[in-house]
């Protein structure tokens, strides 16, 4: 049944290869990113187009002595966040992690991974969902380390360490005993069932689509930005998916499951993290929001987290490290990242200040 599970995935990112592939010859010149963006825009979560200076036709092929390209920068942070997804879920769902060849790069300091094991899920209809998300995000990984590489033999960042375990000392209890889903002497272990499985995915899923988000204005390659795009999109389908199936578990159970409770407070807990309100705007920076919300006195699903205007939220660098590292101060490593991510510019390394 695993080998079976292992080919499927393995089909799966064959059909993937081909898109990177029809995306790497329309990248063509595609070694080169384009330039001048500059480091504030890249750590902000917007761009301010009176300071951007116009597209150069033909781009600057390689870095300079003093940083990268700011778009290539941009494709190492999203590569951080695909490498802590691919290694869950391939852990989660095939019991193994990425292959050596798919870890290896020259930027940063290479690192491990503590924990990780196969969930025995009880539902196949999860199980099998898993899978798929899994062959997704471990494609994301090789198809951004292929861009990356089209961009400059150097330019591909190293695994950082990541720590995904479910143990007593692992980033997943830290993150649930701060959010209040078990007590502060017990552990939360995302692969002991479905439900735990889901809320440990769901704690990755919406920042990933936020971080995609926030970085799309600050990419000055059209082509590049087509890739993260299309990225986003993924990362929207498996959130969307992963929310959906909370609130399942929860009306099934009301009574028994920490599905809905669970998800909403790992909710509120990434927006403690990356910046909260005032007394006067509780809700200024919230960037976050639950499975569930309350209409007309009623509570009804809450699938879609957006705006008043239906459009997804946008998470800046540092608010991104700010949830990754567990942390709402200003820090270079933590959470997940025990040894901070891996980055050509030490400012997308950095979460905010936001306590």
């Amino acid at each position: 049944m695993i080998k079976d599970s292992v080919f499927a995935a393995l089909e799966l990112a064959e059909v993937r290869r081909a898109e990177r592939r029809r995306f790497l010859k329309l990248a063509g010149a595609g070694t080169a990113v384009a330039g001048g963006l500059t480091l504030l825009s890249a750590c902000g979560s917007s761009k301010d187009n009176s300071q951007t200076p116009a597209p150069n036709p033909t781009p600057s092929p390689t870095a300079s002595s003093t940083g990268v390209a700011t778009d290539v920068a941009i494709l190492q942070l999203a590569l951080n966040l695909e490498y802590l997804e691919a290694q869950f879920y391939s852990f989660a769902a095939f019991g193994q992690g990425l292959p050596t060849s798919s870890t290896t790069g020259s930027v940063g300091t290479a690192g491990g991974v503590t924990g990780g094991r196969q969930v025995q899920f009880s539902d196949p209809v999860i199980a099998s969902y898993a899978r798929e998300i899994a062959a997704d995000e471990i494609a994301h990984v090789n198809f951004l380390r292929n861009v990356l590489t089209q961009a400059g033999s150097t330019l591909v960042i190293a695994q950082p360490a990541i720590n995904i375990d479910g143990g007593a000392t692992g980033a997943f209890t830290t993150a649930a005993r701060a959010a209040g889903i078990v007590g502060a002497n017990d552990t939360f272990d995302p692969y002991a069932s479905d439900e735990n499985f889901l809320l440990g995915a769901y704690l990755f899923e919406d920042v990933g689509v936020t971080a995609y988000k926030g970085a799309s204005p600050l990419i000055g390659s059209a082509v590049y930005l087509e890739a993260a795009a299309g990225i986003l999109a993924a990362e929207a389908y498996h959130a969307g998916l992963i929310r959906a199936e909370l609130y399942r578990l929860g009306l099934l159970s009301p009574t028994t499951s920490k599905a809905i409770s669970g998800a909403n407070a790992i909710s509120n807990y990434r927006d403690s993290l990356d910046g909260v309100g005032t007394t006067a705007n509780p809700n200024l920076n919230e960037l976050d929001e639950g499975i569930t919300k309350t209409v007309n006195g009623a509570q009804v699903a809450n699938i879609v987290p957006a705006d008043a205007n239906g459009i997804a939220y946008s998470r800046s660098s540092p608010q991104v490290h700010n949830i990754v590292y567990l942390n709402k101060a200003a820090v270079t490593a933590g959470g997940f990242f025990p040894a901070g991510t891996n980055n050509s510019l030490a400012a997308l390394r950095t979460s905010g200040a936001n306590g």
